[in-house]
């Protein structure tokens, strides 16, 4: 039988919380406060990277006991960041870039015990069908686009316009929970 330690989440992402619940991992909210801005000629993985990481030391520090959660999660095409959206004509016009295509969903991961931090990356390829756009209001009005990356999530309307993934489903939804068990649980005394 494993315990699995109680966390501290860096985030105020409500399906990062739904994921730890759903699998029963014990965890207290405390939203990090950090600049998000894309560095000059910062690549996509390299970024969530250091968001996560920023994102965990900067509540750690109030948490020197505990092991602090962050996570950031972008979509990526055409070696392109698709942050969250604006407005709902930003949703659209993002939403119209994915559909028909491949792209990628990137979440940063780090967690931070004893003023020691670890971080690695999940890369899931999602695909999207063609849409009308009929089709692309349908999931900027219903699909709560603006506090999401890409302007849209999998669990949701979404899943009505998804043909294919390829990796970790639950990245796609926001915390790779995997790579989070593995970063905590099989890495003692990091």
């Amino acid at each position: 039988m494993i315990e699995l330690p109680k966390l501290i989440l860096a985030s105020a992402s409500p399906r990062r919380s739904e994921i730890l619940s759903s699998v029963g991992w014990e965890f207290t909210k405390h939203a990090a406060d950090i600049d998000e801005t894309e560095r000059p000629g910062e690549l996509p993985a390299p970024y969530v990277e250091r968001l996560a990481r920023e994102k965990a030391e900067a509540v750690a520090a109030s948490y020197p006991d505990s092991i602090v959660l962050g996570a950031d999660t972008t979509v990526v095409i055409d070696e392109q960041i698709i942050a969250k959206p604006v407005d709902l004509d930003d949703a659209r016009r993002m939403l119209r870039l994915l559909a028909g295509r491949w792209h990628e969903v990137l979440t940063g991961v780090a967690v931070v015990r004893s003023e020691t931090t670890i971080s690695s990356v999940e890369s899931t390829r999602v695909k999207f069908a063609e849409m009308s756009d009929a089709e692309v209001n349908f999931l900027a009005m219903r699909g709560d686009p603006l506090d999401k990356a890409g302007a849209y999530a999998v669990q949701a309307q979404a899943a009505l316009f998804i043909e294919g993934i390829e990796g970790d489903y639950w990245n796609v939804v926001g915390l790779p929970v995997k790579l989070v068990f593995d970063l905590v649980m099989k890495r003692p005394g990091f």
